[in-house]
């Protein structure tokens, strides 16, 4: 098939390196010119306008960084919708607010243009595995069309529900639950100190205890909770500010969730970690 790749980063450029080897043409946006020389010494095709990389896609996918960039590179009269051709499905990866999911959808009907909300959990080494995780809102014949291209690099695809923005809020879901089990595990580290018991052997036996999670394995992989922390903090906090937005404009409670996202724990240990270039990672997302 021949598809539009709009933010081939940290995540998007082993889902595009997936899809050419399974015999897609891919299309990349590449702005930047040193960005561009980098991508065609791989021998990528590409683009330096959204329009001239998804006019002729049977399917586009974009993975930016921010809510704010998927708007700018979706919707309005330079956006991806507009130029897409009619029949044409739009997989949206990027974490960002079910309303921007819903603007999405409303767009496409209006130009015929599928549109599936296929929100992501997983890491580069999970595309590349082919074990990705997607949780699918939109139209489940849309997906079913698509789930083919989606398969190249994701194992389970999951579809969660017809409705613009249900993928974004089972991701948010999962972000917010992610986050405060980090927290647990930095009070786990707390308590384990306060008893006698040193971090580096906490963290080696835990996971394999009935108190395991996939964030303890995060931390414990890692090394410590100074570590992960110090790598995450900027996508977590960025996820955290989204959960709650959306939890405060839909009136519901983040209830006990929602207290250890709020606790010394998070706020100092985990969220106040954040390295400083997140303009940096931004700009290397969208390139």
């Amino acid at each position: 098939m021949r598809l539009g790749f709009i933010g081939a980063g940290r995540m998007g450029r082993p889902i595009v390196d997936r899809l050419r080897a399974a015999g897609h043409e891919v299309t990349v946006l590449v702005r930047r010119p040193e960005s561009r020389a980098s991508a065609a010494a791989a021998g990528l095709t590409c683009a330096g306008t959204v329009a001239e990389t998804v006019r002729d896609a049977d399917a586009v996918f974009v993975t930016v960084l921010t809510d704010e960039q998927v708007r700018s590179v979706c919707l309005g009269p330079a956006g991806a919708v507009a130029a897409m051709r009619p029949g044409a499905t739009l997989v949206q990866h990027t974490t960002s607010a079910p309303a921007t999911a819903r603007l999405l959808a409303q767009a496409g009907a209006e130009q015929g243009i599928g549109v599936l909300d296929a929100a992501l959990s997983g890491s580069p080494p999970d595309i590349a595995e082919g074990r990705l995780t997607l949780w699918v809102g939109g139209e489940e014949t849309v997906l079913e069309a698509v789930r083919p291209l989606l398969s190249t690099y994701a194992s389970p695809v999951l579809w969660v529900g017809a409705a613009a923005g249900d993928g974004q809020r089972v991701k948010l879901v999962n972000n917010a639950l992610f986050v405060a089990q980090v927290g647990l595990a930095v009070d786990a580290v707390r308590l384990a100190g306060s008893l006698g018991i040193d971090e580096r052997t906490l963290l080696a036996v835990l996971p394999h205890g009935s108190g395991a999670s996939r964030a303890l394995s995060v931390v414990a992989g890692g090394g410590s909770v100074d570590a992960v922390a110090g790598r995450l903090a900027a996508l977590m906090r960025k996820d955290v500010a989204v959960v709650r937005e959306v939890a405060r404009s839909a009136g519901a409670d983040l209830g006990i969730i929602g207290a250890v996202l709020a606790s010394e724990a998070v706020e100092s240990k985990v969220l106040g970690a954040a390295r400083a270039p997140d303009d940096q990672d931004s700009r290397r997302a969208a390139s």
